[in-house]
């Protein structure tokens, strides 16, 4: 990954997304450097989640390409360079909090001790020490988030994209879990895509884009 401070992690050029009929994107150009934060904003099926799709290397455009030059090449992404966090926890049922959280760095070809060590650290950076015994079915819905995104902060990505990651929060425990992010991406140095329909969380970042109908209308900071 590049050093530098303003290099390109993922660039869109007249990106479209048709599923036979529907086109869930329209001739989409973007460009996201690194360190950004930025909040995708727009009513349900706007595009939001399939733009994220794109980012993160899961959805093929049928039009246009997307490239991420201070990341590499595709197939070396996920889950190493880009790391996705979803409305819903989608922990394993299982695992442990512990287990769960270094799954993905086994996955990534560390040792079960650097993974163990790896887990537990980034367990205690988001204030979820003595936890890593529970069963997900054991945790709140403001844990069990917690505790996806520790596991998205223990592979110490590039790129991080959380698709509605408060969605299913109330305003109070939605607002901690993003208090107790931004330190983690502060020390990370970590750039994060955000999609949100709630004007509150949107406010928090230093850039806003709005979509709608697939088309993004807007990118202003």
């Amino acid at each position: 990954m590049s050093g530098d401070a303003r290099a390109v992690v993922v660039e869109c050029r007249a990106v479209s997304v048709r599923y036979e009929a529907v086109s869930a994107l329209r001739q989409v150009s973007c460009t996201v450097h690194r360190g950004d934060r930025v909040a995708i904003v727009g009513p349900s099926g706007s595009g939001k989640s399939t733009l994220l799709h794109v980012f993160a290397a899961v959805e093929q455009p049928s039009e246009g390409n997307v490239v991420w030059p201070s990341l590499g090449p595709r197939e070396n992404l996920r889950p190493r360079e880009i790391a996705v966090v979803f409305q819903t926890p989608s922990l394993l049922a299982p695992l442990t909090v512990l287990e769960n959280v270094a799954f993905p760095l086994l996955l990534c070809g560390s040792d079960e001790t650097s993974a163990i060590d790896a887990a537990r650290s980034a367990l205690q950076e988001l204030h979820l020490g003595g936890l890593e015994d529970r069963l997900p079915h054991e945790l709140s819905g403001g844990q069990a988030q917690r505790v996806a995104m520790a596991r998205v902060l223990a592979v110490r990505p590039a790129l991080i994209l959380a698709d509605e990651p408060t969605g299913q929060l109330d305003y109070a425990t939605g607002t901690d879990m993003l208090d107790v992010l931004d330190d983690a991406l502060t020390k990370l140095g970590a750039t994060l895509i955000l999609s949100t329909h709630d004007e509150r969380v949107a406010q928090r970042f230093t850039t806003r884009w709005t979509m709608k109908d697939g088309s993004l209308l807007e990118t202003a900071a």
